[in-house]
C-alpha cells in the first residue's frame, strides 16, 4: 500500500489511514518518529502490538522488542533500494501522479531483479 503525502506534511500524520487500508494487522514495527500517543492509542484501540521505541524525552520509557524491531530494516533496505532511483531521490516530477507511477515501476522492477 503507497499513499502519498505533501513533502512538507509528517509521515506519521498518515499512519491511522494507512494502518486502516493495510487490513488486519497483528503489529505496527516503526522508528521512533512514530512515538505519539494519538498513534499508539489509535494501535491499541485496534489491538495492534506497537513495535516503536521512545523517543528520550518521554518519560517514562515505553518498552518494545528489540528482537522484533530489527525486522524493520528489510524496510529501510527496500526504501534504499528505490533512492537508486534518482528520479524517485530527486522527486523531479512535479505531478503527484506521476511520481506515485515512478515509484511503482522502481518497485516492479526491483522485485522482477530479486
Amino acid at each position: 500500500m503507497l499513499l502519498l503525502a505533501p513533502g512538507n506534511q509528517h509521515d506519521v500524520t498518515m499512519a491511522e489511514e494507512l494502518v486502516r487500508l493495510a487490513g488486519p494487522i497483528a503489529r505496527l514495527i516503526a522508528d521512533k518518529a512514530y512515538d505519539t500517543n494519538k498513534l499508539r492509542r489509535f494501535l491499541a484501540e485496534q489491538a495492534i502490538d506497537a513495535i516503536i521505541p521512545s523517543v528520550a524525552r518521554r518519560k517514562p520509557l515505553i518498552p518494545h522488542d528489540p528482537l522484533v524491531y530489527r525486522q524493520r530494516n528489510l524496510i529501510e533496505r527496500m526504501f534504499g533500494r528505490l533512492k537508486d532511483f534518482r528520479r524517485i531521490a530527486t522527486r523531479y516530477d512535479k505531478l503527484a501522479r506521476n511520481f506515485l507511477a515512478g515509484i511503482i515501476l522502481a518497485a516492479i522492477l526491483i522485485w522482477s531483479l530479486n
